[in-house]
């Protein structure tokens, strides 16, 4: 029997008890949503915040840098990681025009994904032509800074929070000069310096145009093609890209590179 104080201090032993459990689960559903919402809280503020602060200090290390560590000990190999970050007062204007040229010519003009691009890509599978990617700069940035290679619904949807957060909070400038500075450009090699001192033995001040291209020729691939040892088709795409440089080069596309 309960008291006039709330206790069960006269009920048998067992009644105690069996009331005390259900007490203490009846609120299990209420907390554990409760704590569910916290931790969710946490992460979103937690997420944003790092996006936040890395708009002004460069990244220590990058998520496809880590997912590269972690796959070469798995495999029981070496790992060593060239990474060399540079300001974008220490990269030619020949390597983020190279970037557009080849990977998002409407990088300026869009807020992070590209919907014509998008559309296309739809319409040429439609045809009978292979469903080629239509990441945007920004999407490649979000993806290579926080997430990991692979494709999955939860990774692009991580990507698409990412890259709306980047839109949001950094200039397109500063997402262009971390694109630069953690694209994966070889085995361990991630950077333009780090890729154009391996490759061509300058830095990435002093790379010009024909080898800027070469180096975005082989960012689709990157650990398959060598921007140092080409292939035929690594060639033939540098040309491509190359003749692309000249055609955006003082257009609406690329007018913020002037600044650079």
């Amino acid at each position: 029997m309960r008291s006039a104080t709330g206790s069960w201090r006269g009920a048998p032993p067992a009644e105690r008890s069996e009331v005390s459990l259900r007490d203490r689960t009846a609120g299990w559903p209420r907390r554990l949503w409760r704590w569910t919402w916290r931790l969710a809280a946490a992460w979103v503020a937690g997420s944003v915040l790092v996006v936040l602060a890395l708009r002004f200090v460069p990244p220590p290390v990058s998520g496809v840098m880590v997912q590269r560590w972690w796959e070469a000990k798995l495999e029981h190999r070496e790992f060593r990681l060239d990474y060399r970050w540079k300001s974008r007062a220490h990269i030619a204007r020949a390597l983020p025009l190279a970037a557009i040229a080849a990977e998002d010519q409407r990088f300026f003009v869009h807020r992070g994904w590209d919907v014509a691009a998008i559309r296309k890509a739809m319409a040429d599978a439609e045809d009978g032509g292979r469903l080629r990617g239509a990441s945007t700069i920004s999407q490649q940035t979000a993806k290579n800074l926080f997430l990991w290679t692979g494709r999955s619904w939860v990774r692009k949807g991580l990507e698409s929070w990412f890259t709306f957060w980047l839109e949001l909070l950094w200039p397109k400038t500063r997402i262009l000069e971390v694109y630069l500075n953690i694209a994966e450009w070889g085995d361990g090699i991630f950077g333009a310096e780090a890729a154009c001192r391996r490759h061509f033995d300058v830095g990435a001040d002093q790379v010009d145009r024909d080898r800027a291209a070469r180096l975005a020729a082989v960012l689709p691939n990157p650990r398959r093609m060598n921007a140092g040892r080409p292939s035929a088709y690594v060639l033939r795409r540098q040309g491509e890209i190359r003749r692309q440089m000249g055609g955006i080069d003082g257009s609406e596309f690329t007018t913020p590179l002037k600044r650079w």
